[in-house]
Formats: C-alpha cells, structure tokens, sequence
C-alpha cells in the first residue's frame, strides 16, 4: 500500500495534522509526518516531493496556515496528487490560508480541503490510495456505514425526547 505523505509548515498545525493521522491509523493506512516550511526551509521541502514517489508515497497532504504557500510549493515539486489545508490563523481566521492553498495557477493543482479540516484531508487521500487497494475501499465503506448509523442513532434518541 502507499503512504501518506504529511508536512505541516510548524508544530502549531499539529492538533490538526493528528485529525489526519488519526483516521489514517483507523483505516490502517501508513504515514510519515514532517515539518517543513516553503519559506525557511525550501530545500528540505522540495527534496520530500521530488522524491516522494520513489519513496513510496502515493499521495501528501501539506497544511500551513497564513500565507500558506506549503501546498503549492509540494505540488510544484510532483506530480502525486496534493491536499492542500489551510489552518486558522489569529490574523484573517484561516480566509488568508484558504484563499492562498486553493487559488493555484493552471499546471500545479492542490486539491483543497476545509479550514482545519485534517480528517477530510485523511479522508480524500485514503479514498485516492483505494482507488488501487480493495481492502482500503473496503474499510472506507465500512466507515462511512458505521457514520451513518451513528448519526441515526442520535436521531432516535432525539426523536425519543421531542415525543
């Protein structure tokens, strides 16, 4: 199976990151987490994707937030599939980040995730990784009915209390 790929462009991205990495250790998918920045450590950052698929990645994942230049600069670098998430900043509220990971220039596309939304990102990388892996479409199936009945179980209960 492929790996995820992670960067976070500082440690203050992680409680985000382990969204991600949460539901890729549920859906028993392996991962690897970095911290490069696109501004103070270019090279490190361009060497991860350039040879992210000879390393056996299949897909990254790459969150900053602010001026959030991470996600383009990864996907300037290769051609595997990129997840751009932008993180809330105390500045703009995460809009700068947003708008900065989903306005890409034809040629280098970042799919784009929701503000923080690490779980979507884990979610979209696995649903490309199932693409090729049966097992993992399997698992992904399996949660999403197991999402579904968890949200019917609440309407029950609901239902019980407004009767």
């Amino acid at each position: 199976m492929k790996k995820v790929g992670i960067i976070m462009g500082s440690d203050s991205d992680l409680p985000i990151i382990r969204k991600a990495t949460d539901l890729l250790s549920q859906l028993e998918i392996p991962f690897e987490v970095h911290i490069y920045s696109a501004h103070r450590t270019p090279d490190e950052a361009r060497d991860f994707a350039r040879n992210a698929r000879a390393n056996g990645f299949g897909v990254l994942i790459a969150a900053a937030g602010m001026a959030a230049h991470l996600a383009g600069a990864i996907a300037a670098n290769t051609t595997l599939p990129v997840i751009g998430i932008p993180c809330k900043s105390s500045v703009l509220d995460g809009m700068d980040a947003l708008l900065s990971t989903v306005m890409m220039p034809t040629g280098i596309p970042v799919a784009t995730v929701a503000i923080n939304g690490g779980g979507n990102a884990a979610l979209l990388a696995a649903q490309i990784i199932a693409l090729t892996d049966d097992d993992l479409a399997r698992r992904l199936d399996e949660k999403r009915a197991s999402d579904a009945a968890n949200v019917l179980k609440k309407d029950t209960a609901l239902q019980a209390e407004f009767q």
